[in-house]
């Protein structure tokens, strides 16, 4: 090729990924367009017809990769997607640069309408918990049943343990950090995160951890890797200042579907002491504590989520039937 021809490269942002995304044996994945965001959405293949859909949100930082478990187990009870919010995992950002709670929120209502696919058993992880939370309260048509995995909602004394992971989301912070931490190894990322995200880190296997590690060194080769982690967390600092109707409390408060609530005892970013607030907000609650886990119970603990979500169904299912 001559030197002339090279204008015509695409620039690195848009050029194909080194690493691949991982998919785990029975999933696809696919990439849907939509206003203003393309999301990509991990998906298992229904093992039988009628089943009802279900869709999961991760959270800050986080995957639809952090389902893969979960979403495995429940392989015969529902018919599960997770998508990539806007700025992680592989979907891109958002078009206006908008990583708040409502326009995450946004993104997944309107992947719900275009798809068709409503209502649907929500599940929500930390800031998807958040996020998830907003998507019952606005849209309840959209929502068959919501299951909380430690929900970043707002706490009035936050623990020691997560003011670090909250300054990423002050102006500068982030690129200091970058600054300080170059010469980290991806191994070493990965291994602060399992530290502060599990109850024990040594739940994690092997492959688990290798696995972890590619998709780091994959996701720190994007150009905007860094400005959606710092915006997320500026956005969901942002809605625990919100007051009125839209406080993240309030609207917890006016979510109808049965919900499912997991709080672990370990969890070192959101209080276990706010598990009992969220079981006496949410209006038909099912509390799940787990001393034992941090938080992303739905990795550490996946059966017995899993088993807890079983329960959920059943549950719903009677009072549905007026048994």
């Amino acid at each position: 090729m001559s030197s002339t021809e090279l204008p015509s490269v695409p620039p690195t942002s848009v050029l194909p990924k080194a690493i691949a995304v991982r998919v785990a044996e029975g999933e696809r994945l696919r990439s849907v367009g939509l206003p203003g965001v393309t999301l990509t959405v991990r998906s298992r293949p229904p093992t039988r017809e009628g089943l009802e859909p279900a869709l999961y949100v991760h959270g800050l930082g986080g995957s639809s990769q952090n389902w893969s478990a979960l979403m495995a187990l429940l392989d015969g009870v529902v018919a599960s997607e997770a998508l990539d919010l806007p700025g992680f995992g592989d979907s891109p950002p958002p078009d206006d640069g908008n990583y708040s709670i409502t326009a995450h929120a946004r993104a997944v209502i309107r992947y719900l309408d275009a798809v068709g696919r409503g209502p649907v058993h929500l599940f929500g992880n930390s800031l998807g918990g958040a996020v998830s939370t907003r998507v019952a309260a606005v849209r309840p048509d959209l929502v068959r049943t919501l299951t909380l995995v430690s929900p970043a909602l707002p706490e009035l004394r936050v623990q020691r343990t997560a003011v670090p992971t909250g300054l990423v989301g002050l102006p500068g912070v982030a690129a200091l950090f970058t600054r300080f931490t170059r010469e980290w190894t991806a191994e070493q990322r990965v291994r602060g995160v399992t530290a502060l995200c599990y109850g024990d880190p040594r739940r994690v296997s092997p492959d688990a951890f290798r696995h972890a590690v590619e998709e780091l060194e994959r996701r720190l080769q994007l150009p905007y890797f860094w400005d959606a982690l710092t915006r997320s967390t500026r956005g969901l600092l942002s809605a625990y200042t919100l007051g009125g109707q839209h406080g993240l409390w309030r609207q917890a408060e006016r979510v109808l579907a049965p919900t499912l609530l997991v709080y672990g005892g370990r969890d070192q970013l959101v209080g276990f002491r706010m598990a009992q607030r969220a079981a006496r907000t949410f209006r038909d609650s099912r509390l799940l504590t787990l001393p034992d886990a941090g938080h992303v119970a739905m990795m550490e603990y996946p059966e017995t989520v899993a088993t807890a979500f079983r329960e959920l169904l059943a549950d719903t299912a009677t009072k549905t039937s007026g048994g």
